[in-house]
């Protein structure tokens, strides 16, 4: 068990995809730490010497053996996630992007109930319903393809501890929106 609560972890990544994972991990305690209720926030993922090189003060703050990559904040997006991720285009110091989402999780019989509509609607009938899960997704990806996601769910009990699962398939369509802002 996890000092947040139950963790899930896949079996042992290759050794690019275990940096990506603990860049996902370092982001996602690093919003945690803002609280709940945030708006969508992307980083860019810059290897750590990279950064060391270009900025020597940073020294005594970063590890590149620690932490091989280095989450850099971006400005916050606004509007359509979608089309804010489609008009991303990272320099290539940049050896990959995260993003931390708040979302809201419905069994998979639940979401057979929700209407094709507007994402909007669908947002709030999401919310209002009875099975509802807050959660934080944060999904990761790196140049080379590989993708990492971590998901934090918010609890309802100020006893409970929140429940953190990582695996990097639990949102396909996002990492691959992630995977083309990487795209030359």
């Amino acid at each position: 068990m996890g000092e947040d609560g139950p963790v899930t972890e896949p079996t042992t990544p290759a050794p690019d995809a275990a940096r990506l994972a603990a860049a996902a991990r370092e982001v996602e305690e690093y919003v945690a730490a803002g609280g709940w209720d945030q708006a969508p926030q992307l980083f860019a993922l810059v290897p750590t010497d990279h950064l060391l090189r270009e900025q020597p003060e940073l020294a005594d703050r970063l590890d590149p053996t620690a932490a091989p990559l280095t989450p850099v904040a971006q400005d916050p997006l606004e509007g359509d996630l979608g089309e804010a991720l489609a008009a991303i285009m990272w320099p290539e110091a940049v050896a990959g992007c995260a993003l931390a989402q708040e979302i809201v999780m419905l069994p998979p019989d639940a979401e057979a109930e929700l209407p094709d509509s507007d994402a909007d609607a669908m947002g709030r009938v999401a919310a209002a319903h009875p099975q509802a899960r807050e959660a934080r997704l944060i999904a990761a990806v790196s140049r080379d393809g590989a993708t990492a996601c971590v998901l934090r769910l918010r609890t309802t009990s100020p006893d409970q501890l929140d429940e953190v699962v990582e695996h990097p398939g639990l949102a396909k369509n996002l990492t691959t929106a992630l995977l083309e802002t990487l795209r030359p």
